[in-house]
């Protein structure tokens, strides 16, 4: 049984289900689970569709309380009937860890693909691990020390997904023919998040951002890279709530790596887009922003130095943090012109590729497989 509710942790719950497939071709798998499009092409049986279970913000959380309710009881069910051999849980900790605790008293064997970043906010959930998951993989270098330290040891660290899977299937030069831009000119991309609120909320500032930018200079290109969840009018209805928005913009869907990849440098929505971006060896500036009543209520819980992941794996400030009051145009214009400047540029590059070097080589499908295998056994 896989249980996945976000669009990454479908899309590494697809791989993890081909890697054990390669891995023991002899075995007959039998999947079902909570899952999204990638899942359902991989064979995965759906139980509950998990398309619309990503949801930002407490108060939203608590408005769709029913709809989780319901989908929890559906997944409990489907597990007291079937009894599978392993419940693996990708992701998604405010409800897969309500849901291991729950099964674990079932007798069911638990598995946890993708850490809760509890070294970051909620650090009491640890105790839940520690009694309900039977093995935990990571996928962040620094994960692994952590869990020891609260005095859990079964903990794997199977390298980052990303690593050595974030790539380009275009040249900088091939994407700027594509979409009509000269690549003689700065390029910037705006990524303002998988999520509808996200988009809500951080594409019009981002939009203005590039409005006073161009305003300064006439030849700045800019590209609204989409998620592939997002859809055209949730950026024209962006783009009505912007004050201002520039004149040389294009809106580039499903086609995010390209458009990073193509850029001089980006402002990025804090999450996996940062690491994404890093991996690209993209300059960036990470912003986030979220209602008032959200952000008094999770700020006080959030106990790390830094919000982007890349800059918590390289333990610095390697790119700049502008979060909610200090993301405004003036001050993302301002970082972004900096990191416009060749030197500037060229040092954080190098920064990146040296930062990224420590996410492993790739196959942490592969590792994950083979470790839930063993377990298994």
């Amino acid at each position: 049984m896989l249980v996945a509710g976000e669009a990454s942790g479908d899309a590494h719950a697809a791989k993890l289900v081909d890697a054990l497939r390669g891995q023991s071709p002899e075995t007959r798998f039998e999947f079902f689970g909570a899952t999204g499009e990638r899942m359902r092409n991989a064979g995965v049986e759906t139980v509950v569709n998990a398309d619309y279970l990503a949801i930002v913000g407490l108060p939203e959380i608590a408005r769709a309380l029913p709809m989780f309710w319901n989908i929890f009881q559906t997944l409990k069910k489907a597990a007291t009937d079937r009894k599978p051999d392993a419940v693996i849980l990708i992701d998604f900790p405010d409800f897969n860890l309500k849901l291991a605790k729950s099964l674990k008293k079932q007798g069911l064997k638990i598995i946890y693909y993708i850490s809760p970043q509890l070294w970051a906010w909620r650090k009491y959930r640890a105790k839940t691990v520690k009694s309900s998951v039977d093995l935990m993989l990571t996928i962040l270098p620094f994960e692994k020390d952590w869990y020891e330290k609260q005095g859990i040891a079964h903990v794997e660290y199977v390298g980052n997904p990303l690593a050595k899977e974030v790539h380009s299937e275009l040249t900088k030069d091939e994407f700027c023919a594509k979409y009509n831009l000269d690549p003689a000119k700065p390029i910037i991309s705006l990524l303002a998040g998988s999520r509808h609120k996200e988009v809500v909320k951080i594409l019009p500032p981002l939009l203005e951002t590039a409005a006073l930018m161009e305003s300064k200079n006439k030849n700045l290109q800019f590209v609204i890279a989409l998620a592939p969840t997002r859809r055209l009018a949730e950026i024209e209805a962006a783009k009505s709530i912007a004050r201002n928005t520039p004149k040389n913009l294009i809106v580039v869907p499903g086609e995010t790596c390209e458009a990073v990849h193509a850029s001089d440098a980006a402002a990025v929505t804090s999450g996996t887009a940062t690491l994404e971006t890093a991996i690209l060896n993209t300059p960036m500036a990470i912003v986030y922003k979220t209602s008032a009543l959200n952000y008094k209520l999770l700020r006080p819980l959030i106990t790390v130095e830094h919000f982007g992941l890349i800059n918590l794996i390289a333990q610095e400030r390697l790119a700049k943090e502008l979060i909610q009051d200090d993301f405004t145009p003036e001050t993302l214009s301002a970082e972004l012109f900096r990191l416009l400047e060749p030197a500037v540029n060229q040092k954080m590059r190098e920064r990146l590729r040296e930062v990224t070097a420590t996410l492993g080589h790739g196959g942490a499908a592969r590792r994950a497989a083979a470790a839930i295998l063993k377990e298994l056994k």
